[in-house]
């Protein structure tokens, strides 16, 4: 019987790192994949394929689909796709590092190691501008019913987002707030809060069909630059596809207010297997 990736539905780790691949040219694909089964367990380390692998096999994932670009005024959804994306979890920095070395070792030289970030939990889960991060999360069945596909597989969008913190700290508290739509203070949602807060732009059961995903994002910090790693799961990729377009604009002409200081650098579409006697299930790729 196959099972969603645990770490998909799990809390949060307090440390994390994400990997991200390419496809070598001309590479054994099917040898890839059998060693990348050979260091995911789907709990400590989450696996997304992306769509180079899949069509290098000659084969198809319903559903899965490279990241469309999105423009809207004055703002910007970047395209950045790749071959593989990996959600190392934990609590030590240093065995997630060790961890991370195993396992570009291993994968090599079929997948080859393009980005790396480090990754944590603030402030008991919230962003790094003070609010807290996915207040709108299903929980329990609910979490399973947005996240998981019938067979236990799961889409994910991987952005990085990178936070202006001088503009932020710039504006004035109900300015910040209402950016938002909820209050920092106490993280309750403004009743008045303008159509472009970040809260009305992604009301997931605003959208028809509604457009519920599990967030499983955590800041990240490299040097000066900082943001969020914005990590969304769902039985499809049409619901977080669907608040993007909002957020941009595309609806109705109001941009995500969220865009006043913070941008994202990257953006990218995977399919999660479903784990099968232990091992990441690619059943799929092989038929």
């Amino acid at each position: 019987m196959s099972t969603p990736q645990a770490g998909i539905l799990q809390p949060l780790p307090p440390l994390a790192r994400y990997l991200s691949f390419s496809l070598t040219p001309d590479s054994d694909v099917s040898a890839g994949l059998a060693a990348l089964q050979a260091v995911v367990d789907g709990e400590r380390t989450v696996a997304g394929i992306g769509l180079a692998p899949v069509t290098a096999l000659g084969k198809k994932v319903a559903g899965l689909k490279p990241f469309p670009p999105l423009n809207g005024p004055g703002v910007e959804l970047p395209s950045t796709p790749f071959a593989l994306w990996l959600w190392l979890r934990g609590e030590d920095r240093g065995e997630l590092l060790h961890r991370a070395r195993h396992i570009e070792e291993a994968l090599a030289p079929v997948f080859q190691l393009e980005e790396s970030w480090d990754a944590f939990k603030h402030d008991g889960g919230r962003d790094l501008s003070g609010y807290e991060d996915g207040t709108e999360n299903p929980t329990e069945e609910a979490a399973v019913e947005a996240a998981i596909a019938s067979d236990g597989s799961s889409f994910v969008a991987v952005q990085r987002w990178i936070h202006d913190f001088r503009r932020l700290e710039a504006m004035a508290p109900e300015e910040r707030d209402d950016c938002i739509g909820r209050r920092r203070s106490d993280n309750e949602e403004l009743d008045d809060a303008p159509a472009s807060a970040h809260v009305k732009r992604t009301a997931q059961e605003s959208f028809s069909p509604e457009a519920f995903v599990l967030r499983r994002s955590l800041p990240w910090a490299e040097g000066r630059d900082a943001g969020l790693m914005f990590v969304a799961f769902g039985h499809t990729l049409d619901a977080f596809q669907a608040q993007m377009r909002r957020m941009v604009g595309l609806e109705d002409g109001i941009v995500d207010a969220l865009f006043r200081f913070t941008r994202p650098l990257s953006g990218s579409y995977f399919w999660c297997p479903p784990m099968t006697d232990g091992q990441l299930d690619l059943s799929r790729l092989r038929a």
